[in-house]
């Protein structure tokens, strides 16, 4: 049971944020502060939530508008000490068009940047608070190993957040701050239902969800699944651009 544990999750309408925040209400939290952009979704997954035990703070929330979120961050951890936090709130770019790539990098890195950094500070400030009780977890994807031929906008804004990541995870040790960046494959969300490509180890969102929350509680500084997907990303990560090349020029386009 996750008992006396405040958690934070943005994008928690859909996908692995409503499994997230739905796992952690069941497992025993105690506050869950979270944020979409769907009204109806957003008030359906807090019900659900209260209706496990947990009590819930839901708030509309643009995460690439960093001062409202810096407010809202705040304004949470002042309600109850936020022990957990989640930026997982991120899109799909579909075709390739401009307003559409700016729109993946507003939401996938800037999203993450808004709600990681007032995070931070706040754990800085919180010097009372147990170790173990301080842990900032972002959300990227197994397509932030290797850009994408067929997701250009979105592979380079999961590497991104990937490549933060680790690197928070090592520079903020000192200060007692965990850090877990999430990789995962294909994970049943609105962005998923959306594609028309093949999708090789498919995975339902509250087994993801598990999973992530898992790793979280062992402080693993990388959560990627499935093992097999990421050993091949991983894989062809390593070798030279010519090989690389060759392959994901192969995949089939993802719509």
């Amino acid at each position: 049971m996750i008992k006396n544990t405040n958690i934070l999750i943005t994008g928690a309408t859909s996908g692995i944020g409503e499994a997230l925040a739905l796992y952690y209400a069941e497992h025993g939290a105690t506050n869950l502060f979270i944020c979409g952009r769907n009204k109806q979704r957003l008030a359906d997954v807090k019900q659900r939530c209260e209706e496990k035990g947990a009590k819930v703070y839901a708030d509309i929330m643009d995460v690439t508008d960093s001062e409202s979120m810096r407010k809202w961050i705040e304004k949470s951890n002042q309600t109850a000490p936020l022990n957990i936090v989640i930026a997982n709130a991120g899109v799909s770019t579909g075709e390739e068009t401009e307003s559409n790539v700016r729109n993946t990098i507003q939401t996938n890195v800037c999203g993450v940047v808004n709600t990681a950094l007032p995070t931070i500070e706040a754990f800085n400030n919180r010097s009372s608070i147990n170790t173990h009780d301080k842990h900032l977890v972002l959300i990227a994807s197994i397509a932030g190993y290797h850009g994408l031929a067929t997701a250009p906008s979105y592979s380079a804004s999961k590497a991104f957040v990937k490549a933060w990541g680790e690197a928070l995870h090592l520079s903020l040790r000192e200060k007692r701050i965990k850090v877990s960046v999430v990789c995962p494959g294909f994970v049943r969300s609105r962005i998923t239902d959306k594609n028309t490509c093949p999708m090789p180890f498919f995975m339902e969102a509250p087994q993801a969800a598990k999973i992530i929350a898992d790793g979280i509680a062992k402080n693993k500084g990388i959560i990627a699944f499935p093992w097999l997907l990421r050993f091949s990303a991983w894989l062809l990560s390593c070798l030279p651009n010519v090989l690389s090349d060759l392959i994901y020029g192969k995949l089939p386009h993802k719509v």
